[in-house]
């Protein structure tokens, strides 16, 4: 069977890569990109090449009308809970890259999804090395609940946390409550420098220059600690084939599935 998709975000650094991996897979087609600054161009010409025949279009309720299998959504924050509901009302399955989506966010989705009889695959990163991080974390957490998750990101990222880390203490959390020593409320002097409580797990947000996205989660007992941490590098390679396993699998879910481990383990 060969899988019609469309990848939402298809001029964008992460899109246009897993687009591309669509094109190149043997059982997969592109049917078309949104991009609404590229709308009614190519693709290919999009891209600053050749014509290949793929078209863009301004939004995913047009993309859809293109008969789509599975949409993979990888545009921002602002857009993406519509796109996702756009899609599952289609009766579309999808693959969601976009970080900024909250825990209840997903519980709505996957209320929607499993009425709607379809499946949403979301990781917060499609890299096989990041899903192993999330494994890895998830199997020390039962037995060491002190924990803080620390987010590094470029300095022009839009959202905070990122997807990966917001993804990670939301999981963490499911897992076991996380400990503090002193309740974060009773900090004396700036409380905000504590960071952020995502599921009970404070999570601390850096955005500065030379990083793409790093994170890392630190557990501790007393008188030790192990540190569990992922780094990405300077190219969108590394989600392609995580994406693209996410596009084989998502037909046989039904509702949320959340992470890139969960598939490989599974």
């Amino acid at each position: 069977m060969t899988l019609r998709v469309c990848v939402a975000g298809a001029t964008g650094w992460t899109g246009r890569a897993v687009a591309e991996g669509v094109v190149a897979a043997d059982d997969m087609v592109l049917v078309a990109g949104t991009s609404r600054s590229a709308a009614g161009r190519d693709l290919g010409v999009a891209w600053g090449g050749e014509e290949m025949g793929v078209p863009t279009v301004a939004s995913v309720e047009e993309a859809l009308a293109l008969d789509v299998d599975v949409l993979v959504d990888y545009t921002s924050h602002e857009v993406v809970a519509d796109n996702i509901r756009t899609a599952v009302e289609a009766g579309v399955g999808v693959v969601v890259g976009t970080s900024g989506l909250t825990g209840e966010e997903f519980e709505v989705t996957d209320g929607m999804a499993r009425e709607a009889g379809v499946g949403v695959i979301a990781a917060g990163n499609f890299s096989l090395t990041a899903a192993m991080m999330q494994a890895a974390a998830l199997l020390v957490a039962p037995y060491l609940p002190h924990r803080e998750v620390i987010d590094y990101a470029s300095a022009t990222k839009a959202d905070s946390p990122s997807g990966t880390a917001r993804e990670l203490a939301e999981r963490l959390g499911a897992v076991r409550a996380a400990e503090l020593a002193r309740p974060v409320e009773r900090t004396g002097g700036m409380v905000e420098a504590r960071g952020a409580s995502v599921a009970g797990t404070q999570v601390h947000s850096l955005r500065l220059p030379s990083f793409t996205v790093s994170t890392e989660v630190v557990f501790a007992l007393p008188d030790e600690r192990l540190s569990i941490r992922h780094d990405a590098g300077g190219s969108a390679a590394p989600y392609v084939a995580g994406t693209l396993l996410a596009v084989r699998r998502v037909d046989g879910v039904i509702g949320v599935v959340r992470g890139l481990d969960t598939l490989l383990l599974s």
